[in-house]
């Protein structure tokens, strides 16, 4: 066969010197064409589940995938690992075998060799019209079991605290992955053009283990990261020192002149409008900030209902202003806010990470925690904003139902735990999962805490596989390519 036979017709058109000349010619065009067509948005369609964001206006409210039952999200996170054996997965088998050995038991877990079973270090009673037994340790919180669904059986991927802490927060064990909070501003925006989409409130006590990978944007554009605040530590530097309001306004009005002839000037360089959009957003924060933060506005009584005003916990009092700044910034259209209870480890004194003396360290840990988040939940739903609002309550993993060998405490355990959901779109008053007689392994209705992650989504009318963000040539999700919504827990 001729070699010219196993050339293709379109092939043969193109070694004709004449036609190629002309080819090419019509190719620059179209290639001219294109550029000036993208530069003005007319070539822009959104890919599926890519939201479509306008560089000059990233934090501006996008529509869900479907119709939303919930518009924005508080998460209460207990950094350390709550063992669900002294809270809400109630264990009457413990009792029979407490200072038991576990038959067939494992040996030695993460820190050391096992001891024997022990009992819950708190006693549980029926509440509610559910008669859901919930533990005497958080009594503020066990009033709202009626409205609360809990899942008892989800596992994670990692029982070291870091990891654990990043595979709850961004659905991997490494660092570098999207946070929930981030994917959530990605694909929605914000109500509000005032205050950050996203707020991290640390606990007063610390920062969690793994920091700001908790609430970081991985490899999302850097606008939809987390920004931390709390009413302990306010944003910093909003003001210059030594410069008067009416200059600062001043400055402000020439600054976005400026940026405004700049920007007409280089109408298609999306860098330079989200930085403007930034900056903007910087300067709209300066007159909101400081008044958000301002909780002399709080009455009396709301201050009593938090535990605000209380005089002889600090960290209690502390932590009950965080949660009312929780509520300040949803009532203000912030998509949403992740409110940490717990620092960093430091052998169970400042967060929840109970190896040794659990029952003494959970005395402190829940004196700080019950009112005041129970108060949070009790004052969206009287403002009527639980009707629009998530909540979550969320810990890394779980605890063991035997004592570490030689101590009072628990070691942990990624094999079974609680969290829960309350809020717009949840059935109230549910438990769905179990764990084991024990309360060692979840057995039923088993839910890794990619699940978890779907349901929050799909609750914010967010598909979970079309949600994406293609990242070195690969189309990453939060829940990686693993997930299912789970669907018990919806209203």
């Amino acid at each position: 066969m001729n070699e010219s036979e196993l050339i293709s017709p379109a092939g043969r058109l193109l070694l004709d010197r004449r036609r190629f000349l002309t080819e090419s010619a019509t190719a620059l065009g179209s290639i001219a064409l294109t550029s000036l067509l993208g530069s003005d948005n007319l070539l822009a369609s959104e890919a599926p589940g890519v939201p479509l964001i306008d560089p000059a206006r990233p934090f501006a409210s996008r529509k869900p995938h479907f119709p939303a039952k919930a518009k924005n999200v508080v998460v209460i996170f207990c950094a350390g690992a709550v063992s669900q054996l002294e809270t809400w997965d109630y264990k009457p088998e413990l009792i029979k075998w407490d200072d038991k050995p576990l038959p067939g038991g494992p040996a030695v877990t993460f820190q050391g060799p096992a001891g024997n079973l022990a009992r819950p270090q708190y006693e549980f009673r029926p509440r509610g019209q559910t008669g859901k037994w919930v533990s005497d340790m958080i009594p503020h919180l066990a009033e709202l079991t009626d409205d609360i669904a809990f899942i008892h059986s989800l596992t994670s991927k990692s029982n070291t605290h870091g990891p654990a802490e990043n595979f709850l927060s961004t659905g991997f064990v490494l660092d570098g992955f999207p946070s929930l909070g981030s994917w959530v501003t990605y694909a929605l925006g914000s109500e509000s053009q005032e205050l950050p989409s996203y707020v991290a409130i640390p606990d007063p006590r610390g920062v969690p283990q793994n920091g700001a990978n908790n609430w970081g944007p991985g490899f999302l554009p850097a606008a939809f990261q987390g920004t931390t605040m709390s009413s302990k530590s306010p944003l910093r530097h909003l003001t210059g020192a030594g410069v008067s309001g009416d200059a600062d306004r001043a400055a402000r009005a020439l600054l976005q002149r400026m940026n405004a002839r700049h920007l007409a000037e280089n109408p298609g360089d999306s860098q330079l409008a989200a930085r403007i959009a930034s900056y903007e957003l910087a300067a709209r924060m300066q007159l909101s900030v400081p008044e958000i933060n301002d909780l002399s506005t709080e009455p009396a009584h709301i201050l009593k209902m938090y535990g605000a005003d209380d005089g002889q916990n600090a960290n209690k009092a502390a932590f009950a202003k965080n949660c009312i700044l929780a509520r300040r910034l949803i009532e203000r259209g912030v998509r949403f806010v992740q409110l940490f209870n717990g620092a960093y480890a430091s052998g169970g004194q400042l967060n929840w990470d109970g190896h040794n003396a659990l029952k003494e360290q959970y005395d402190v840990h829940a004196q700080v925690l019950d009112q005041p988040a129970a108060a949070l939940i009790r004052d969206l739903k009287q403002r009527g904003l639980l009707e629009d609002t998530l909540v979550v309550w969320c810990t890394e993993f779980g605890r063991m139902p035997f004592f570490q060998k030689g101590s009072k405490g628990r070691d942990h355990n990624p094999d079974g735990f609680t969290c829960w959901f309350t809020g717009a779109g949840v059935k109230p008053g549910v438990s769905h999962g179990h764990t084991d007689d024990l309360g060692q392994k979840a057995i039923d209705n088993v839910h890794p805490l990619y699940h978890f992650n779907a349901t929050i989504l799909h609750l914010l009318g967010l598909d979970f596989e079309r949600l994406s963000f293609e990242h070195n040539g690969v189309q990453r999700r939060l829940t990686n390519v693993e997930g299912n919504v789970i669907r018990e827990v919806l209203a």
